[in-house]
């Protein structure tokens, strides 16, 4: 115990001594965790919209002024020719074409019938369903606006209508940063432990202190404790501040469920992606080998941790590689805790998958390091 205490003494002096590395452990977890949230919102909006209107009628007018007025459309042309607003869409200035024909009000009265057309740009396919289908509904709700003025309310009140009612459970305002900020906040800290702790020991290879521990009596479970500890503590750390200080100051994001649940999971979390960064750093020579493998594997976590895309929509195969990504289970726990409120009964698989990912990597990590070079 006494090797293990001096040990840690030295990692915390060593860790402390380097004024920068200390600054960017703390200051770039708040920075992101302010910015990405933001930033990466699935929530399209500003999508350029080419009108062309050959009708020029009160109704025409209505349903343009009801499109831009949606907050989600902006109207990049407004003119008289289908030609121009589809050279607009390939300059890419406009995302979507809308056709209003010339007998579109006169249609509407007459013959309580019209159509209108839409041609959408659709490089960014995303981009392209989500605009579509704002438009849809934003012309569907239009319509039942005329029907609701034109027809008699004698006809209105017969005809048979259903009403749907929506109720918005755990996030009840669709608010965006609700959803992406403990995902994020779930990277990052992955992103602290691994890097750091994994360049931790690769610095000491590449100045040779390493060669000075291996020819003490030091066992390797005690030096790989000695490495874990203090990163362990630095990732309780940024994650009680990206909680308590960014989430609830800034996005007041207060967790539903108990912090002790959260807390409890990050502390198996932390072992898990810190043995991880210990493996790294057993297997590279020099600082650049260790960041070009940290980099590749935490690239891999985040694209398939189910941060941006929902693992239930990926290919099957892909579901699987998700499943043995430590990163997928805490992001899940973290949504399920703060914004459900679910307690230990209900993150009890989460929590035994990843203490098996905790003791495989550091059992790894303990086995390859060697004390000889």
């Amino acid at each position: 115990m006494r090797t293990l205490i001096f040990l840690l003494q030295k990692e915390f002096r060593q860790i402390f001594r380097d004024k920068t590395i200390l600054r960017l452990i703390i200051a770039m977890p708040i920075i992101q965790l302010l910015v990405m949230p933001l930033a990466a919102d699935y929530e399209i909006k500003n999508i350029n919209i080419s009108i062309v209107d050959h009708d020029r009628s009160a109704f025409s007018q209505k349903l343009v002024s009801k499109i831009v007025a949606s907050g989600y459309f902006k109207l990049a042309d407004y003119g008289n020719s289908f030609e121009e607003g589809f050279r607009l869409m390939e300059k890419n200035k406009a995302d979507l074409v809308l056709e209003i024909p010339a007998d579109f009000e006169k249609q509407i009265i007459r013959e309580n019938t019209q159509k209108l057309f839409v041609a959408v740009n659709a490089i960014n396919g995303t981009k392209a369903m989500v605009g579509s289908t704002y438009l849809g509904n934003i012309i569907s709700d239009f319509n039942q606006n005329l029907r609701t003025e034109i027809l008699p309310p004698s006809k209105t009140s017969n005809s048979p209508q259903i009403e749907i009612v929506s109720s918005n459970w755990f996030n009840r305002f669709l608010n965006y940063p609700v959803f992406m900020v403990p995902g994020i906040l779930v990277i990052l800290v992955s992103m602290v432990g691994a890097f750091m702790c994994a360049l931790n020991i690769v610095k000491e290879k590449e100045v040779g202190t390493i060669e000075q521990i291996n020819v003490t009596p030091i066992r390797k479970h005690h030096f790989i404790l000695g490495k874990l500890i203090p990163f362990w503590i630095i990732g309780m750390f940024v994650f009680s501040i990206g909680l308590f200080l960014v989430s609830r100051v800034v996005y007041g994001i207060v967790p539903e469920g108990s912090i002790l649940v959260l807390y409890s999971f990050l502390s198996i979390y932390l072992l898990a992606v810190l043995g991880l960064g210990l493996i790294i750093s057993t297997y590279s020579n020099t600082q650049q080998q260790a960041m070009s493998l940290a980099f590749f594997f935490m690239m891999i976590f985040v694209l398939m941790g189910g941060l941006f895309t929902s693992v239930d929509s990926m290919p099957e195969w892909s579901q699987w590689i998700a499943r043995l990504n430590p990163v997928t289970y805490f992001i899940e726990v973290m949504r399920m805790v703060i914004m459900k409120g679910s307690g230990f009964n209900e993150i009890k698989n989460h929590m035994i998958i990843i203490t098996g990912f905790a003791i495989f990597f550091n059992t790894w990590a303990i086995i390859n390091y060697k004390k000889t070079s």
